[in-house]
């Protein structure tokens, strides 16, 4: 009977231990707050399942860093692997690392270049970026009465969120109805507050006057309000518009700064590229895209994003 009962939970153990999953995640950076609520989506999703591990890495913005991360994770034995790309033009190779290795990869977040000729095993899970540019300069057309003067703040070129996101602007300006604003400035501030302020406050030094503030990031665009605030302009005369609902962005609204923000469900991505690389270790069909659809955020709804968050 005892080598029974003995058996039986050895058996048992063996079972727990086959289902066991680990997934190697390689984030473009760990110091951003969009990305940290993604990164922390996926941890926290994955402690509420039974024997999945994550083991994340920071890539620290560099593009061959994270190249590295997922050759170590691939000789480390790992299920699967989820990246969030430094450099979205760099992904064609790292897919054929993991394909090679026979190793399913799931990009988030940030869209591959290769993302409609993925390999096997491979699939991408965001949100529409053709939806975000395009709700977030809707809202500062129509509070400009579709007549002004803006200026784009441009994330990272080397990303295609930021690329999409900057042509929605344009997009959207070449409509009937918004053709009577102007572009009098577009530069990229790299996705940071910091290097947000620095460019506004360049603007504003030159003399260069500006209705609304188009960025394609709240991080930006909070720069941008920081900058106009220690100019002494009024907030009351200026549009800013963001993209990704972080906290901080949702804090500048209920201040009264911040008029335009789009609802980028981060935690939602990870949650969704967990279940997908899951999918795809076990061998069972997942969809090349995954999209969740952005919302938008104005001081009307702004109370039900604050719950969100």
């Amino acid at each position: 009977m005892k080598k029974f009962v003995l058996g039986a939970a050895m058996a048992v153990m063996m079972s727990t231990a086959a289902h066991a999953e680990t997934i190697g995640v390689s984030m473009a950076l760990f110091d951003d707050n969009f990305l940290t609520v993604l990164r922390n989506g996926m941890s926290d999703y994955a402690k509420t399942l039974n024997g999945v591990e994550l083991q994340i890495e920071d890539a620290q913005n560099d593009v061959a860093k994270q190249q590295s991360q997922i050759q170590n994770f691939i000789a480390a034995g790992v299920d699967a692997i989820i990246v969030n790309p430094v450099d979205t033009d760099a992904t064609a190779a790292m897919s054929k690392i993991a394909a090679d290795a026979g190793v399913p990869l799931v990009y988030v977040n940030r869209e591959p270049v290769n993302v409609d000729t993925l390999p096997e095993k491979q699939a991408f899970v965001a949100s529409n970026e053709q939806e975000s540019g395009t709700l977030e300069t809707q809202e500062i057309c129509k509070l400009l009465g579709g007549k002004g003067k803006a200026v784009v703040m441009m994330g990272e070129l080397s990303n295609q969120a930021a690329r999409m996101r900057t042509k929605d602007v344009h997009d959207v300006l070449a409509t009937e109805q918004c053709k009577g604003i102007e572009i009098v400035e577009e530069q990229t501030a790299n996705w940071s507050r910091t290097q947000g302020a620095d460019l506004v406050t360049n603007w504003l030094s030159a003399g260069l006057e500006f209705d609304a503030v188009i960025s394609n990031n709240d991080e930006m665009a909070i720069g941008a309000i920081q900058a106009l605030k220690a100019a002494g302009r009024s907030m009351d005369s200026v549009v800013i518009g963001g993209v990704d609902a972080t906290q901080d962005a949702l804090a500048a609204m209920a201040a009264g700064d911040l008029d335009v923000t789009v609802f980028q469900n981060a935690a939602g991505q990870g949650q969704g590229s967990v279940d997908a690389a899951l999918k795809l270790a076990k061998g069972e069909p997942v969809e090349k895209k995954v999209y969740i659809p952005f919302e938008l955020v104005t001081k009307e709804n702004l109370d039900k994003y604050q719950a969100k968050n």
